[in-house]
Order: C-alpha cells, then structure tokens, then sequence
C-alpha cells in the first residue's frame, strides 16, 4: 500500500532535503528527475535534466530509467509519457500542478469553433490547427487529427511557415501573444489576426471578418507573462540606458516590441550567457529563472532583473515542493508508483503525429 502523502506535511526542509538525497540515491538509474526552468529552486536543485517541456521529455526518451518523475505541469508530464518508451513511466509529484494557459483551450471548446468554423468554409481544406505545447494532450491529439502541428515558443515561425504551406488559415491555441508575436515576425498584419472569444458565438466575428483573416488567436494568454508593461521597460531605459530588455514571446505584443531580444527560455539563458561582461539586463519571464541567471551570471559581472517591480512565479508549478518530491521518491523505493500520468493510446497516436510533424519541420 502506497505511502499517504500526510505524513509528509510537516517534514521540515533540511530532513526533507536528506530524505530525496537519500531516496535518489538509492533509486540510482531507476527514476530521473526532470526540473523544468520554472521550477522552484528548492526542489530544481534535485534534478537530473533540466530545460524547457519538450527537451527534457526528448532527453527522457533517450534515457533507460523506468521511472521519470516530471517536476513541472500536467501537460509536461503528458508529453513525456507520450514521447518516452512504452515501459517508461511518466510520473507528477503533484496533480495539481497544472497550467492556466492550457486551461484556456479545452477539447469541447476548440471542438464548437471546429463547427462553428465549418459553417463558413471547410476548416480541414482551408485551415491548419496548431497548438502551442503548453496544451493538454487531448488538443494536440485534435491537431494530429485534423492535420495540425504542435508548436514551442523556439519553433512557432517554422511551424506557421509549415501551417500556411498546407492550408490559406491557422487556428492558433492556446496563446493568442506568442501566435500574434510569431505571425507578425513572419509578415502578417495585425489586422489579419482575429481574436477568438471562445465564450462567444463564431468567436465574436462575422462571416466576412473570418474570411478575412489569416490567423485565428485563441483567447488564452499566460498570468505570468501579462504581469509585465512597457512602463516597466520605459523605468528601466531611463535608469540604465545602456541596458538591454530580453522577454519571452507569450509576453503582450507591446512589450515584446520595445524588447531589444524576444525568444524562448532556452534563448534567454543562450543570450544573457554570450554577452559581455557587466551587461545589464531587464528579464520578462518567470521569476525563479531570472532569479536563477541573476546568481549564475553574476560572478560575470552581469546584472539580471526581474521586468516586474511585483514578484509572481508560476504558482501552480510551485505546488511540486520538496515534500511532495520525497513523498514519490519513497514510495518508489517501497514499490509503489503515485500520481502517473497516462495518456491513452488512441489519443496518444494522434498527439504523437502532429509533435512527429513539429520534430520533421523545425
């Protein structure tokens, strides 16, 4: 019988700290421990692998551990499961740690636009859906589905290019900001891009405007990105002119214009790392990043902040704490498997053909 988590509630950080060191070890190359960038620095410090969602999934696969304990969100966990091997387990600490964003897009509401689009124009001639990875597994089945593609903030505008090659329209779920970053970068007008209120009929737009757009942006956006403004960025230019502003594509569209770089979290980390010593730089994306490339860098000289004078992590993927992690260790290491996350294989074959088609195009 499994171990219930409650006995873990009041375990104090250095005894929870022993007990994972322990567990890990003991557990050896059974179980990898996967730690997203987001992640709290008390339990990231205990993993094995560390990058976004779709690279630590893919270093997973390439693992032999059996166990592969995801210290991220739900739909991180999903693609692991998706994309590692058949006798691999894929492992949350904690089921509610979960992803607002992808809350915003769910199977039944893309499934009334997919209608309500069909009364306008065939959407499976005229119209490639992507969804953006940060997604749950059931929508990237959709895609696989209806001949759509998975995206990440590093590919999206190899993904559109390939979206718009096959078909005149894309559907882009479940962040409008980084579908209206990547089509501008690409040439599309502002203009052509609709916002899909999905608590709207046809989305809040008439038959002439659909068939007008090129982009459909789904109305969905990240908490922790909308904190960050342009007066932020205007403080900071007038401070230290010198400066440089670097933010991550699901920030607003404003913000990321008046951003000297604008890329994924694994190109922050590349861009702050190949400048020059003493660079100061003003940061839009989550905290415990930033705050993570503030004390790596700064033995170079280098200054990292935070864009927003108010402190906000992603809250729901700091629900993995320390507790949590020596809870799935342990009960492991007694044999008992918690929290799995499985995705079903009718649904995972779809979602596993349109993430085959992103890996072919980017």
């Amino acid at each position: 019988m499994a171990i219930a988590f409650e006995t873990y509630r009041q375990v104090d950080e250095e005894a929870c700290e022993a007990r994972i060191l322990e567990a890990k070890a003991a557990l050896g190359q059974k179980a990898v421990i996967l730690g997203h960038h987001y992640q709290r620095e008390d339990v990231y410090r205990h993993a094995d692998l560390s990058g976004d969602s779709l690279k630590l999934s893919r270093l997973a696969a390439q693992s032999d551990a059996e166990y592969i304990v995801f210290c991220g969100v739900h739909f991180m966990a999903e693609v692991a499961d998706i994309l590692t091997k058949p006798e691999q387990i894929s492992i949350l600490p904690d089921l509610s740690a979960g992803c607002s964003m992808a809350d915003m897009a769910n199977l039944s509401k893309v499934e009334r636009a997919w209608r309500e689009l069909s009364s306008v124009l065939d959407p499976d001639e005229a119209i490639t859906p992507v969804t953006y990875i940060n997604s749950a597994a059931d929508l990237k089945a959709f895609c696989g589905e209806h001949g759509g593609i998975v995206c990440t903030s590093s590919n999206a505008g190899k993904i559109l290019e390939w979206s718009f090659s096959k078909r005149e329209k894309v559907l882009f779920f479940p962040d409008q900001h980084l579908g209206r970053w990547s089509g501008y970068r690409m040439g599309i007008g502002l203009d052509e891009m609709l916002v899909w209120d999905h608590d709207l009929p046809m989305g809040g737009h008439s038959v002439d405007a659909i068939r007008r757009a090129k982009m459909l942006l789904w109305k969905g956006h990240c908490s922790v990105h909308q904190m960050f403004q342009v007066r932020h960025i205007e403080s900071f230019r007038q401070k230290y002119p010198e400066g440089k502003v670097i933010s991550h594509p699901e920030c607003n569209f404003d913000v990321c214009m008046h951003s000297d770089e604008v890329g994924s979290t694994e190109y922050i980390i590349k861009t702050i790392a190949a400048s020059p010593e003493g660079t100061r730089w003003l940061v839009g994306t989550e905290l415990n990043l930033v705050d993570r490339l503030a004390g790596q860098f700064a033995p170079q000289g280098k200054t990292v902040q935070f864009m927003s004078p108010t402190f906000c992590m992603c809250s729901t993927m700091a629900r993995i704490d320390p507790q949590h992690l020596a809870w799935t260790l342990e009960n492991l290491l007694e044999g008992h498997v918690v929290n799995r996350i499985t995705v079903p294989e009718n649904e995972a074959k779809l979602a596993r053909l349109a993430l085959s088609r992103m890996l072919e195009v980017s």
